[in-house]
C-alpha cells in the first residue's frame, strides 16, 4: 500500500476514535435521554440507555432508572411515531403486584373537551358568541364601571362605521335585578362570571389548547404505582431514519483493505448521551397500524325484545357424531372444564407466578458485547463505545474494517456491445473474509494511492463473492455480433401424428482488442435466452438469474473472438390426415426429414391421391344427376304449361321417361363410386395410423 493512502486510512480511523461520539472515560450514573421522568416532588431523568437502528426504517429505544414510589413517566413523540410506540411500548416493573398504565390525549379529544366544556371555545368564538351561548348566567362588566346582572342575550344594531359607512354593532342585554342593560361591546373594558365553575371551565378550555398548541407532539404518560423505589426499564419501536453505510476499498497494497462506516442521524428533539449503540441489517417484517385515532364500527339497531313472542325456527339433524365424544352432563366438572380420565389443566393466575418474582419480560434482550453478531434473521453491528450524539445531528462511526481478498478483472456487459463498440469497465473480484455480514452500499475505491472511481454492492455474507465495477479501461474496446440458425433435430410419427424437432441456435460473437503493454483477465458477462441452453462453451466460470460469465485472457496488444451458442428445442406436432394433399407432397419431397421419413410419407401421398381420385369420380356422377334432375324439372314444367294432350305434350312426355332411366342408371354409378370413394379413404386413413417411424 503507498504511503500516501495508508495516512489517510489512519487520518479517518483516528478523526473517529477522537470524535465526541466516543468519551474516552463515559460517565456513569443517571444519563439524560430522549424522555424525561416526571417524578411527584423531584425531577429526576430516565435516562435513555440502549438504541438499535434497523435498516427497514425502525428504532429500537430502551430506557431505564431508579424511580420513587408512584412514579409518572412522560414520554413525547412526534405524532407519526404514536401508533408504533402504541404497538411496541413494553414495560418492566420488578415490583410484585404492580400495574402500570399508559395515559394519553386521543386525537379528537381536543375539539370534544372543548365541546364538553360550559364555555365551547372549539368553533373559535369571539365575545358576543361566547355570551349569547352563556344566557341566564351571571357577569360582571367594566363599561367602565362595574356592572352585574345576568345575560339575557345579545343583539346587533346598524350603526355607522368608519367613514361613515353603516355597519352592525353587537350589544349585550343584562338583566340586574332590577332593569334590563343593554351595553355596546365595544364599550366593554374587561368582564369576569361570578361563577367559579364557569371561570374554571375557560381556564381548562385555554390550557387545553395551549398544550395542544405543538400539534406534531403527543406525550404518553406512564404511571408506576407502587410503595417502594426500584428500577424499572422500558421500550418502544419508532419510526427513525434508515442508518446508511459506505465502503473503502484500497487496491494498491498486497493485501487489499476494504474499511466500512455506517451513517447515523439523530433527527430527535433529546441528545444521545452515551448510549449502548447496535445497527441491525436485516429484513424484518415492519407496518404500521392506526392505534392511536378512535375507532367506531357500525353496529345493527335490533327492535327491542322485551316485546312479541319468540320466533320458531327449525334445527337440522346432525351426523356422523361419535356417541364416545359427548359424556353425559353429570360427568362434567363445570369448574374444571374437563372429563373423567382426564387431568385438569393447570390454570395460570397471578397466583401461579412466586410473589418475589417477576412477571416474564414478552420481549428479549437486544444488546451483546461482540461487535457482530446474528440477530434471528438479522445481522446487529454493536458499536463497542458508549456513542454520545446531540439532537438534530448526524454521523459517520467505524463499522468493520479489515484485509479482504481482491482478484481485478476487466468485465464485459455483452448485451452494450452488440452491433457497436464499447470499453470494459474496470472491476474486482471480492471475497468477504471479515467475517462479518456486511450491508449494501456505495464503495470508493483507492488503486496506486488514488482515487480509481465509485462501486455499489449488494448485501455481502461472510465468505461470499461480488463482482464490483468503478470505471471503463479505455486501452481496450469490443464490439459483438449475432445470428440465428434453425436446424433440423429429429421426426417421428405415430397414432396419425408427426412430431418434428428443430433445434434454433442464438450465437453472438465477441471481438477484443487490447492496446495495452499489460496482459488482462477479462470476464464476458453474457445474456441468458430464456428457454435456451448452453452448447458452446460447454462450461463456465458462474452463472447468475441472468448472465453467464466467461473468464478470457486477454494478452498484451493482441486481439481475442469469443463465440457464445445457445440453442432452443422447438417442437412442431402435425396431424397428418388433416394435411392436404399438397402439404403433404412438400413433407415428402423436401430435404428437410430423413429419406425413411420421406419414403413413408411418399406412401401417404400416394393412398391420399386415389382416394381424392375416388371422391372426385364420386363428385362428377353427384353432379350429373343434379344435371338430370334439374332438366327434369323444367320438363314437367313445360308439360304442366301446354297439356300432355298437344303435340309439344306428347313430345315433352316422351323426354321425361327417357330422363326417369338415365337417372336411374346414374343412380347406380353413384352408389359404386361411393363404395370406391369409402373404400380408398379406409386405406388412407388406416395407412396413416399405423405409420411409424
Amino acid at each position: 500500500m503507498k504511503n500516501t493512502h495508508k495516512a489517510l486510512f489512519l487520518a479517518l480511523s483516528f478523526a473517529a476514535a477522537s470524535s465526541p461520539l466516543y468519551p474516552q472515560n463515559a460517565p456513569g450514573g443517571e444519563r439524560s435521554g430522549a424522555s424525561r421522568t416526571v417524578e411527584p416532588g423531584s425531577g429526576g431523568a430516565l435516562s435513555l440507555r440502549k438504541i438499535s437502528l434497523f435498516s427497514s426504517g425502525v428504532g429500537y429505544f430502551e430506557h431505564s432508572g431508579a424511580v420513587p414510589p408512584s412514579a409518572e413517566i412522560d414520554l413525547p413523540f412526534d405524532l407519526e411515531a404514536v401508533n408504533d410506540a402504541l404497538k411496541s411500548l413494553v414495560i418492566n416493573d420488578p415490583l410484585p403486584g404492580a400495574s402500570p398504565s399508559v395515559s394519553y390525549p386521543s386525537e379528537e379529544s381536543l375539539e370534544r373537551s372543548l365541546q364538553s366544556l360550559r364555555i365551547d371555545l372549539s368553533k373559535n368564538p369571539g365575545t358576543a358568541e361566547i355570551f349569547a351561548g352563556q344566557r341566564g348566567a351571571e357577569i360582571e362588566v367594566f363599561a367602565p364601571a362595574s356592572i352585574r346582572g345576568r345575560i339575557v342575550g345579545v343583539e346587533y344594531r346598524m350603526a355607522s362605521g368608519a367613514g361613515g359607512e353603516p355597519a352592525m354593532e353587537a350589544y349585550l342585554s343584562l338583566h340586574t335585578g332590577e332593569v334590563l342593560r343593554v351595553i355596546a361591546l365595544k364599550d366593554i373594558a374587561s368582564f369576569s362570571f361570578t361563577d367559579p365553575a364557569l371561570n374554571g371551565d375557560l381556564k381548562r378550555a385555554l390550557d387545553l389548547i395551549a398544550a395542544n398548541r405543538v400539534s406534531n407532539t403527543r406525550n404518553l404518560k406512564i404511571l408506576l404505582p407502587g410503595n417502594g423505589g426500584r428500577v424499572v426499564s422500558l421500550s418502544y419501536v419508532i419510526p427513525v431514519p434508515v442508518w446508511k453505510v459506505s465502503y473503502r476499498l484500497d487496491l494498491g497494497g498486497k493485501e487489499p483493505l476494504l474499511q466500512g462506516w455506517a451513517i447515523i442521524d439523530n433527527n430527535s428533539d433529546t441528545d444521545w448521551d452515551g448510549v449502548e449503540l447496535s445497527l441491525v441489517s436485516g429484513r424484518p417484517v415492519s407496518f404500521i397500524q392506526n392505534l392511536y385515532p378512535p375507532y367506531y364500527l357500525e353496529r345493527p339497531t335490533l327492535p327491542l325484545s322485551i316485546a312479541g313472542s319468540a320466533q320458531a325456527r327449525s334445527h337440522a339433524p346432525g351426523y356422523g357424531r361419535d356417541a364416545l365424544a359427548a359424556p353425559s352432563l353429570e360427568y362434567l366438572n363445570a369448574d374444571a372444564n374437563v372429563y373423567p380420565g382426564e387431568a385438569a389443566p393447570e390454570r395460570l393466575s397471578a397466583k401461579s407466578f412466586a410473589a418475589d418474582a417477576p412477571p416474564p419480560s414478552p420481549v428479549g434482550p437486544v444488546n451483546a458485547a461482540a461487535a457482530g453478531r446474528a440477530a434471528a434473521d438479522q445481522f446487529a453491528y454493536t458499536v463497542k463505545n458508549p456513542v454520545t450524539l446531540p439532537r438534530r445531528r448526524s454521523s459517520m462511526i467505524p463499522l468493520t474494517e479489515g484485509r479482504v481478498e481482491a482478484v481485478k478483472y476487466l468485465i464485459l456487459q455483452g448485451s452494450g456491445a452488440l452491433n457497436q463498440t464499447i470499453h470494459p469497465e474496470l472491476g474486482a473480484e471480492i471475497t468477504n473474509t471479515t467475517e462479518m455480514k456486511l450491508p449494501a452500499g456505495p464503495i470508493t475505491v483507492f488503486d496506486g494511492g488514488s482515487y480509481a472511481g465509485d462501486a455499489l454492492v449488494e448485501f455481502f455474507g461472510g465468505g461470499e463473492k461480488r463482482l464490483i465495477t468503478y470505471g471503463e479501461d479505455l486501452s481496450v474496446s469490443a464490439t459483438a455480433s449475432s445470428g440465428t440458425d434453425r436446424f433440423f433435430s429429429s421426426v417421428s410419427a405415430s397414432g396419425g401424428v408427426m412430431t418434428i424437432v428443430r433445434r434454433l441456435s442464438h450465437q453472438r460473437t465477441y471481438t477484443v482488442k487490447n492496446a495495452s503493454e499489460e496482459a488482462k483477465r477479462l470476464i464476458i458477462e453474457h445474456g441468458i435466452t430464456s428457454g435456451a441452453a448452453l452448447t458452446e462453451p460447454v462450461s463456465f466460470l458462474e452463472k447468475t438469474d441472468r448472465v453467464y460469465r466467461f473468464l478470457q485472457d486477454l494478452p498484451a496488444g493482441g486481439e481475442i473472438s469469443f463465440t457464445v451458442k445457445e440453442e432452443i428445442p422447438l417442437s412442431e406436432r402435425v396431424v397428418l390426415g388433416g394435411l392436404s394433399l399438397n402439404a403433404l407432397i412438400a413433407y415428402s419431397s423436401g430435404g428437410e426429414l430423413p429419406p425413411a421419413a420421406r419414403a413413408a410419407l411418399a406412401g401417404a401421398v400416394e393412398l391420399r391421391q386415389g382416394a381424392d381420385a375416388a371422391g372426385q369420380a364420386l363428385a362428377e356422377k353427384e353432379s350429373l344427376r343434379q344435371r338430370l334432375i334439374a332438366e327434369q324439372d323444367r320438363v314437367r314444367n313445360n308439360l304442366a304449361a301446354v297439356g300432355p294432350s298437344t303435340e309439344p305434350g306428347r313430345d315433352y312426355l316422351k323426354r321425361m321417361t327417357a330422363m326417369d332411366g338415365e337417372i336411374d342408371g346414374v343412380n347406380g354409378e353413384i352408389g359404386e363410386a361411393e363404395r370406391l370413394a369409402r373404400e380408398a379413404r379406409r386405406r388412407f386413413e388406416e395407412y396413416i395410423a399405423s405409420l411409424s417411424f
